[in-house]
């Protein structure tokens, strides 16, 4: 007999003259010459790259991408008997899923949603590899190279969006100060000597400029009986229209 230790972080896959005899828990273990054969498997959880390809996505655009797989060994049984190189066949399992998945979206999607393509290319390699003992636990896209053209492209594209945002916000400011302006206004012309308090803050401005300025100013009485006697007019011409319709309707006069 000759002593095997197996790690705490590894299972051993005992084979009986070629058949599965079983598996071995962590420790020092006897095994019998040529009629045991030992392997041992690492459980812990690893991490393999997929190298960088590329990829033509559904909007016909050629794109660069790399990725990494999380996974651990769950069943060292099947890992052994099921495959011959379980690190190897998941790293190009992975490698073939991934130019299914992105070829099978638009760009916009492919840079957008990340994370809900990674999560849907973990469920794939999930399951075509759980035969062979491998749990993936996680698929991160890593690198997503444009070509030079098209990240140019996307650049002016960036542009304009900002530039029309900027316009609609400036057009919306304006709107929003006509309006507390007009209500500024109806406010001091209801309210009596507002519009003269208003006046003089403005003439008290003025007089602190060095500037050769000339202001006339007008009495508030004036603009306001100027604009009374503009309604007196306005009302006694309404009144005249109605007694010229009144007078043509009783003389049947057309």
């Amino acid at each position: 007999m000759i002593l095997r230790v197996i790690n705490e972080y590894e299972r051993g896959v005992l084979f009986a003259l070629g058949r599965f005899a079983g598996i071995l828990d962590p420790g020092l273990r006897f095994i019998i010459p040529i009629y045991h054969s030992l392997e041992k498997v690492d459980i812990r959880e690893r991490v393999v790259d997929i190298a960088k390809q590329e990829v033509m996505t559904k909007d016909n655009v050629p794109v660069n991408i790399n990725a990494v797989i999380y996974f651990k060994i769950y069943d060292p049984e099947k890992a052994i008997i099921n495959v011959h190189d379980v690190v190897y066949s998941t790293a190009k399992y992975g490698q073939a899923a991934l130019r299914n998945v992105a070829g099978g979206v638009e760009l916009d999607e492919l840079l957008s949603e990340r994370q809900r393509i990674a999560d849907k290319l973990r469920e794939i390699v999930d399951i075509a590899t759980d035969p062979w003992g491998v749990d993936i636990t996680k698929i991160e896209l890593q690198d997503i190279e444009l070509p030079e053209n098209m990240k140019r492209v996307m650049a002016k594209q960036a542009e304009a969006e900002r530039e029309r945002r900027a316009v609609i916000i400036n057009s919306e400011g304006e709107v929003i100060a006509a309006d507390n302006i007009a209500e500024a206004a109806k406010t001091l012309y209801a309210t009596p000597g507002a519009l003269h308090l208003r006046t003089l803050h403005s003439i008290n401005d003025l007089s602190s400029d060095r500037s050769q300025t000339n202001v006339w100013v007008a009495p508030i009485e004036v603009l306001r009986f100027v604009e009374s006697m503009n309604d007196i007019f306005s009302k006694a011409g309404e009144d005249y229209d109605a007694l010229r319709q009144i007078k043509k309707a009783v003389l049947g006069e057309k």
